[in-house]
């Protein structure tokens, strides 16, 4: 799963997460900016595109450094 949060003095006001698949505003200020970002198909298609770039091109990497290092 990707998710990209999005902080102002240390709260969290939006956040996009993969498995939901579009912005998620949890202030007044985010819930607006959640609603302007889901509104541009090409953002939202850049940031699923996230997923394949962070996640899977580096889940066996990952995978097996937790394996040594347990």
């Amino acid at each position: 799963e990707f998710i990209r949060s999005y902080y102002y003095n240390k709260l969290e006001y939006t956040r996009f997460s993969s498995s939901v698949g579009k912005f998620v505003g949890f202030t007044e200020y985010g819930v607006r900016n959640a609603e302007y970002w889901n509104n541009d198909a090409s953002l939202l298609s850049n940031m699923k595109a996230q997923k394949e770039v962070y996640c899977l091109n580096h889940i066996q990497i990952e995978y097996n450094n937790m394996l040594t290092k347990s």
